[in-house]
């Protein structure tokens, strides 16, 4: 199992992480501790009630990851989600196409639907249709991606013989988010991987809803996702990623033993990425927190 941390740069704490020093240090420590790449989301506009309630804040995914691709070397660089309908597919295929390029492929592109219909409405596009816009943003990344010219029309654009290059080789690995009968569908029909999560408390009651509740539970609708790949004729390496339910509060020994186990727990369920967040307080705690992980953590497993 590969480990990808998030790197908490959308935190607005004054000095601590939003600063070109701040990212270089964060990757560089992640990368030394062994850390297989690093994840970070996506919130352009969110609910003002929602941020100061249980949210979090959130810098532009592409913009933030350029900079830790820029002062790491090996580090994946995961989107952890990308709200597709946000954006015109063409504009993300540019975006993705040109970290994936200058990164020398370590772009892995995680999305999905999204949630929050406030942020919809801000953006001016219809939260009724998010999974319909998705769909057709993964049907016109794969055309994209393929190279040469495009012609498709969707419902918000009309591409007649476009050619937006680069076309990279390979693309960045899609996974799909979400845990919902329609995100597995989307799973097993366009993913290279797919990244649920577990029904918690600091989600919001939409995503509970929906979200995975146990281990075994996490385990059956993987296997649906297999058997609906297979069932389509698509075979090959599928990554599953998710975070465990428990995030670590503290870095101590106990801790890192029940960590351990849940990371365990989902490696013989599996995963093969384990999304790991710690805690961040402070850029010296989360850099301490990253070594706690490697010398306590992942000398268990």
């Amino acid at each position: 199992m590969k480990y990808s941390a998030y790197i908490p740069v959308g935190n607005v704490t004054p000095g601590e992480f939003q600063s070109m020093a701040a990212v270089a240090g964060m990757a560089a420590a992640l990368e030394s501790a062994g850390f297989h790449g690093c994840c970070v989301t996506d919130h352009p506009a969110p609910s003002a009630a929602w941020l100061h309630a249980s949210g979090h804040d959130a810098l532009d995914p592409f913009t933030a990851l350029a900079f830790v691709a820029a002062a790491s070397s090996e580090l994946r660089l995961q989107t952890n989600i990308l709200v597709l309908p946000y954006r015109n597919p063409f504009l993300t295929a540019k975006a993705a196409t040109t970290l994936q390029v200058l990164s020398g492929g370590r772009l892995i592109l995680g999305v999905g639907a999204g949630y929050q219909p406030e942020e919809f409405a801000a953006l001016g596009v219809a939260f009724q249709r998010r999974g319909a816009l998705c769909d057709e943003a993964l049907q016109t990344l794969r055309e994209i991606w393929r190279g040469g010219a495009v012609t498709r029309t969707g419902m918000h654009f009309d591409a007649q013989g476009v050619e937006p290059r680069p076309a990279p080789a390979p693309p960045p690995p899609l996974w799909i988010g979400g845990s919902s009968a329609a995100a597995l569908a989307r799973a097993a029909r366009f993913g290279d991987g797919w990244c649920p999560y577990f029904s918690v408390p600091r989600l919001s009651s939409a995503n509970r809803d929906t979200g995975i509740t146990s281990v075994a539970d996490l385990q059956a609708r993987l296997d649906a996702i297999l058997a609906a790949r297979a069932g389509q004729g698509r075979s090959g390496p599928f990554d599953v990623a998710v975070a465990p339910a428990r995030r670590p509060q503290a870095i101590s020994a106990q801790e890192a033993e029940l960590y351990a186990g849940e990371l365990r727990a989902l490696r013989d369920a599996g995963v093969t990425w384990a999304t790991v967040f710690l805690p961040h307080p402070s850029r010296a705690a989360y850099l301490e927190a990253i070594q706690w992980f490697r010398e306590t953590v992942a000398t268990q497993l």
